[in-house]
């Protein structure tokens, strides 16, 4: 048998009554079409109970995919069980709902990491917004300590990366990838950026939806990543994710794990970013005081009963 170069792994849960039963179709058709002829496909689904598994089989057995189906806590529990029977040296994590628009981007993001050695690519996305808009989210490698610097669809990875970095991280259930990211730049893992928009993906559905929650993983993988190079207080924290204002000292830390050259740009970017935001922040501030201004009722004045006469008339009624 020839080298399997890629795995793609997708989870599931109840496609039927979820009604993704389309978007999954169009996913494999896609996957389908590829390029790349050393590839597989798994997908872990979650113990689901309303028909998917017998769909799963019916495509298992066309040799669309193998397939697992056990209860998962999360889907990033789907994904570590997903590379842990992976067979090639390289993984890409998708969701039910998501495609490959691009026929030919795994055989080329696949070459391009062999040609780089690279241990994770980057690449450009589209996402689909929950408010119905799609938007081009372009890679941000400079962007990783401070936010989500690309998507997770739009990713490959080295198997043997994602070991080194022991996995997702399963406490987190929303922002298990972005901590994978961080940890697999601070364990110096290589990246290279592929200069291809690839997938089209749904954005963010369970961010916007617990924001409350979503904020506080984010607080949790900062603490857990940088907490023995910067003393991570709430106030620390707070700043962080409602302004993303790093503190100098941290960010001077964390511009190590960049290759040498590469350090100045990063501290660079972190000011250039630093100055945009605090005038964003101002400029809302302006508008917000502006639109409270045009909202106050004016003040009435008290009734002129001099009829345009002035107090000192001599014609008062």
């Amino acid at each position: 048998m020839p080298e399997v170069l890629l795995t793609v792994i997708i989870t599931t849960h109840n496609l039927l009554e979820k009604n993704q039963v389309d978007d999954f179709n169009l996913l494999l058709s896609l996957l389908d079409l590829q390029t790349l002829n050393e590839m597989e496909t798994i997908v872990i689904d979650n113990q689901s109970n309303d028909g998917t598994v017998e769909l799963l089989k019916e495509y298992k057995n066309k040799g669309y995919f193998t397939f697992y189906s056990e209860k998962d806590t999360s889907k990033f529990e789907g994904f570590n069980k997903g590379v842990l029977r992976a067979k090639g040296k390289y993984v890409m994590f998708l969701s039910c709902d998501d495609f490959v628009h691009d026929i030919t981007a795994l055989k080329t993001g696949v070459e391009l990491m062999e040609a780089e050695e690279a241990d994770f690519l980057m690449s450009t996305a589209y996402c689909r917004h929950p408010d119905g808009f799609v938007f081009e989210f372009p890679p941000a490698p400079y962007n990783i300590f401070e936010v989500l610097p690309c998507v997770r669809q739009g990713m490959m990875f080295k198997k043997s990366a994602i070991a080194k970095a022991n996995y997702f991280d399963e406490k987190f259930k929303i922002m298990a990838d972005y901590d994978l990211i961080i940890r697999l730049t601070m364990a110096r893992c290589k990246p290279v950026i592929f200069e291809k928009n690839i997938v089209t993906c749904k954005f963010g559905e369970k961010t916007y939806a617990l924001t409350e929650k979503t904020n506080e993983e984010i607080a949790r993988v900062f603490f857990k990543n940088y907490r023995n190079l910067y003393k991570m207080t709430d106030d620390v924290l707070e700043e962080m994710i409602n302004y993303s204002r790093f503190p100098k000292p941290l960010l001077e830390k964390l511009a190590e794990f960049y290759p040498p050259q590469d350090k100045q740009y990063f501290m660079d970017y972190a000011e250039r970013i630093e100055l945009i935001r605090t005038e964003a922040v101002k400029a809302s501030e302006a508008e917000r005081e502006a639109m409270q201004a045009e909202a106050q009722p004016e003040e009435t004045p008290p009734p002129d009963n001099n009829f345009g006469f002035g107090n000192d008339s001599g014609f008062h009624f």
